[in-house]
């Protein structure tokens, strides 16, 4: 099956056609920048804009960085507000005209590297960390992924993504000494409640994954994601028919 992948961020959407037999992307992908500020409907139109960009007429899988319940939005903590409570299918199929099926980000990151990626044949318990605006999470456990929003745990009275995410390192101006170290003490209480054997850390900064590794010493195994970017775009087209709520046009529930 051929299905646009779509991965909304706090700074940007991205998208692509994906092959989901092979997880490969079949055109370079389309990044349009966006503001935190943008609301449901402009966000919308960045989504049509993109399936209007390939020419897309088909099934589209979308990945959004917030507790996904059927089809309906719960939480946005790096987006618009309006997005609370909203019907995402609805909104998202309304604006492409396309069959859409809507889906958590880190949990549509988890199972392209489960499938394709650094998680590729291994059955233990893994956690995904994907670290951008904000920070996403997943559990993997002998291909059973599952969404969470370990993010948001407290750390001094915040969420731990105030402090630990890739934004957070740069608004607070930390080298990435003092990042990964920061890093290192949220991962590891993350292991204590968790075990998991693999960690695969994803978001954009992976690719500078030697400059701050060394200073977080896991107890698991840590990996950088190995389809980078592309893994949010990748799981979002796998989410098509596997996992989130798939809307039809015309038939999106209010």
């Amino acid at each position: 099956m051929k299905v646009l992948g779509i991965d909304i961020g706090g700074s940007a959407l991205k998208g692509a056609p994906v092959d989901c037999r092979t997880g490969r992307l079949l055109a370079p992908r389309f990044r349009v920048e966006t503001s935190p500020a943008a609301t449901p409907a402009a966000t919308a139109k960045v989504v049509a804009e993109i399936a209007r960009h390939f020419k897309w007429r088909g099934p589209i899988g979308i990945g959004f960085p917030g507790v996904i319940q059927g089809a309906r939005i719960r939480t946005s903590a790096n987006l618009h507000p309006r997005f609370i409570g909203c019907d995402g299918g609805k909104l998202f199929t309304r604006a492409t005209g396309c069959r859409v099926t809507l889906t958590n980000d880190a949990a549509a990151a988890a199972q392209a590297e489960m499938q394709f990626g650094a998680g590729r044949g291994f059955q233990g318990k893994t956690l995904l960390l994907t670290l951008g605006t904000g920070v996403g999470s997943a559990l993997c456990y002998r291909g059973l992924v599952v969404p969470a929003e370990l993010g948001h745990l407290p750390r001094r009275g915040k969420s731990a993504e105030r402090f630990v995410s890739s934004a957070a390192r740069k608004r607070r101006g930390l080298s990435w000494a003092e990042w990964g170290g920061e890093l290192g003490d949220y991962v590891r209480s993350l292991e204590q409640l968790l075990w998991p054997e693999l960690i695969i850390v994803g978001g954009g900064v992976s690719a500078k994954s030697r400059k701050f590794f060394r200073y977080v010493q896991p107890r698991a195994r840590m990996v950088p994601a190995k389809l980078r970017n592309e893994a949010g775009i990748v799981g979002a087209a796998l989410s098509f028919g596997r996992h989130g709520t798939r809307v039809r046009p015309g038939r999106g529930r209010a």
